[in-house]
């Protein structure tokens, strides 16, 4: 067994929950994961706003600390509120009612409320948490909402969070750029996951940001099968580089990106 920074994080307890014949859901946790660079927060954050746009309430879970997301996706005008995950996280017992406390919820749209780390936070600022206060913390927001989006970072054998959120996610987008830094990347990462005998059925491939010289042969052979592919877009660029992720796509270059997510969304939570 690999030894981890933070007691193996990646160790999953056997439950008689496991040994269930498994059903097939409409809802839950999607994970998004990749490798650095491969436009997870940007995703995460274009599926739960069209969950939300069909009326289905859904929480979008930030969980980087080094580099808080939740002031890089819209003006903080557009928030009804400044609350912490990390105020979560410190408790000693996560319960429906702090988490309900601290969701963060989108002017525009009350269907879409948000938990992440503020702006100047990184992960000293707050007491450190384990593993229950993570599995607490996704239990909660299961009952909260039907929908939870979790924009996880890439280095997960240093975040408790994004660890506990693959491993107890219903379903897992796998992000990658088709370039060298990329494979070796998941050349580096998986076989502590396999190690772990994570579960690779729920998840699916994901080619992201392929820019235009990025062929599909090219693809192919840089990662392998993929199961949806998500084009560059200069729009969704200049939204992302303005922190305005949650405006909407309109520009010819965008329609692609806009119609694959919603191909994403129906797949796995058929909507």
């Amino acid at each position: 067994m690999l030894n981890f920074k933070k007691k193996s994080i990646f160790t999953r307890k056997n439950s008689e929950e496991d040994s269930k014949p498994a059903q097939e859901l409409q809802n839950g946790i999607l994970a998004v994961w990749g490798s650095p660079g491969s436009g997870k927060t940007t995703v995460a954050v274009k599926l739960a706003k069209h969950i939300a746009n069909q009326k289905k309430n859904v929480v979008l879970l930030l969980c980087d600390m080094t580099a808080p997301m939740l002031p890089c996706i819209c003006p903080p005008s557009e928030l009804d509120c400044e609350h912490s995950l990390g105020s979560i996280l410190a408790a000693t017992h996560v319960t429906e009612a702090l988490i309900k406390h601290n969701l963060v919820t989108l002017k525009k749209n009350n269907y879409l409320t948000i938990l992440g780390m503020k702006k100047g936070e990184n992960e000293y600022t707050y007491p450190p948490y384990e593993q229950v206060q993570a599995r607490e913390l996704l239990d909660g927001l299961r009952e909260i909402a039907p929908f939870v989006v979790v924009d996880c970072s890439s280095y997960t054998a240093n975040d408790i969070l994004s660890a506990v959120s693959i491993m107890e996610a219903d379903s897992v987008l796998r992000l990658t750029n088709a370039d060298l830094k990329s494979v070796s990347y998941f050349s580096s990462q998986l076989p502590l996951l396999r190690d772990s005998k994570w579960d690779t059925d729920k998840q699916y491939k994901i080619a992201s940001n392929v820019k235009p010289h990025q062929a599909g042969e090219q693809i192919g052979q840089a990662l392998g099968s993929v199961s949806f592919t998500l084009i560059h877009s200069i729009e969704l660029e200049a939204q992302y580089l303005a922190g305005n992720l949650f405006a909407d796509l309109s520009l010819k270059d965008s329609l692609k990106f806009r119609h694959e997510t919603q191909k994403i969304v129906k797949e796995v939570f058929g909507i």
